[in-house]
């Protein structure tokens, strides 16, 4: 078990904040919420993971189609080139896109998804490859009805409210699958706010399926 703290925890959906919240994990579900000081105490012999800032579900990223099979994520090799960018329009339309680059560019695009805070995308996603590689980061993909207002952009709370952006169920749901992040924005009387002020690249971690797969050097 794995138990990850924050200064605050923000459950979701509504559910009040938890000054010195944390998050017990077993596997790739979450066991309990509430104070750190708590949760220590009934599991002493839990791994502690200490984390800055405010700790919330993860992000549901509504642009999925535009960023992973419209947009071109440039290997760093390719950095004095192609710039360090997504490259969409034109720019896109001068590169030989084979199947397997759409699929190497998903992969980039999924990291750098991973690095904002997201847990799922929207969908639907048409290229297999590109499906292949969000399967295979063990992001979930989720349908939406239309396409969502406003430029694409990984960083979704540039786009929606927190309360939207958060993947649902809520932290504290029985037996919630364990996909969360931690952002290191003040632990102030008004997280949301500082969220939207610091914005999704403030992310320091991003657990999904109870596994760390993004930590902020």
């Amino acid at each position: 078990m794995t138990i990850h703290r924050a200064d605050l925890l923000l459950p979701g959906a509504g559910r009040a904040p938890v000054p010195g919240g944390a998050v017990l994990v077993a596997g790739d579900s979450i066991e309990a919420v509430g104070p750190y000081e708590a949760l220590a105490a009934a599991h002493p012999t839990a791994r502690v993971r200490r984390w800055p800032g405010v700790l919330t579900p993860g992000l549901r990223n509504p642009y999925g189609p535009e960023l992973l099979e419209q947009a071109y994520h440039p290997d760093p090799r390719e950095a004095d080139e192609l710039g360090t960018r997504p490259l969409t329009g034109a720019a896109l339309a001068a590169l030989e896109m084979t199947e397997s680059r759409w699929g190497a560019s998903a992969r980039r695009g999924v990291r750098a998804m991973l690095a904002h805070g997201t847990v799922a995308v929207a969908g639907p996603l048409r290229r297999a490859t590109v499906a292949d590689a969000v399967a295979r980061s063990g992001l979930g993909i989720e349908p939406r009805a239309t396409a969502p207002p406003g430029p694409p952009t990984l960083d979704v709370f540039a786009a929606l409210r927190p309360e939207e952006a958060f993947a649902l169920p809520p932290l504290d749901f029985e037996g919630r699958q364990a996909d969360f992040a931690v952002f290191d924005v003040p632990a102030t009387t008004a997280p949301y706010t500082a969220l939207t002020q610091a914005g999704a690249a403030s992310c320091v971690a991003t657990i999904l399926d109870g596994r760390l797969v993004h930590r902020r050097a």
